[in-house]
């Protein structure tokens, strides 16, 4: 029963009405729940933003740690529990602005954590700024006459750094999440997922983007899964885009544990 792994006292949640993390939220303990996932093998290690707060609505051995840090606190609990499923929930600021060194060497060391990263494309806990995902031209309470700044693609840069599991989907796409999070979760290696989420109170308001279900629409109309007829240049890519097998970082740990031990 799904309701085994929520903490039912802490709801009704405090996300906004519309709010795109719910879905994620739904969808992950469904990915969960179909593998078949002992709860007391799971930890979760979260930072600080309106995603980072899915760690106190799941019973799961939790951490609700410093922003931008949820993975430094995670690749410590891997090094020490190896035997642990680390999923680590992100915002695309907290991902990717204060805690972007950290994404970038998780990656490179191919470390076995589940990244999510939930991309609603704005600072929402805290009144609207832009992050790095906002993208240039539009409208935030830190840019109100157009943000310049260039956006971060996750998907390239997860690859360029050396994620061994890099995927896409968006708050629409439901089934999509719950088949992408559990193949994360089984890859032995760093795994990223992308979840675009909507923000209707912040970013749709700002960018005049309508209602919660006007910008899921946009999900269903601006995406296409990888090698769809409907995939062309103008349409954000959904799907797999990195599945490779490389040396696990714990393993060789483990590894290097046993060569001092017996030299």
């Amino acid at each position: 029963m799904i309701k085994d792994y929520i903490r039912e006292r802490f709801f009704p949640h405090m996300w906004c009405a519309g709010c795109g993390h719910g879905i994620v939220l739904n969808n992950l303990v469904r990915a969960v729940e179909n593998l078949g996932l002992d709860k007391n093998e799971i930890v979760m290690a979260s930072g600080i933003g309106c995603s980072s707060r899915i760690s106190g609505y799941l019973d799961f051995h939790t951490l609700h740690t410093l922003h931008g840090r949820a993975l430094a606190f995670a690749t410590g609990v891997k090094l020490s529990r190896p035997e642990l499923n680390v999923i680590v929930p992100m915002g695309d600021g907290d991902a990717l602005a204060i805690g972007g060194n950290h994404f970038i060497h998780a990656a490179r060391r191919n470390i076995n954590i589940t990244a999510i990263v939930m991309n609603n494309r704005i600072y929402g806990m805290t009144g609207g700024q832009f992050s790095p995902l906002s993208g240039a031209g539009t409208l935030a309470s830190t840019a109100p006459f157009g943000n310049i700044d260039q956006n971060f693609d996750i998907v390239a840069l997860a690859q360029a750094a050396g994620a061994t599991f890099v995927a896409r989907t968006t708050a629409y796409h439901a089934k999509e999440i719950q088949k992408l999070v559990a193949q994360a979760i089984c890859h032995p290696g760093f795994a990223v997922v992308e979840i675009m989420s909507q923000c209707p109170t912040y970013f749709g308001r700002k960018n005049k983007l309508g209602s919660a279900v006007e910008m899921m629409n946009l999900f269903k109309t601006d995406t296409a899964r990888i090698g769809a007829k409907n995939a062309g240049a103008d349409k954000v890519l959904r799907g797999v885009f990195v599945e490779k097998t490389q040396p696990e970082y714990c393993t060789q740990y483990e590894g290097i544990i046993q060569s001092a031990m017996n030299p």
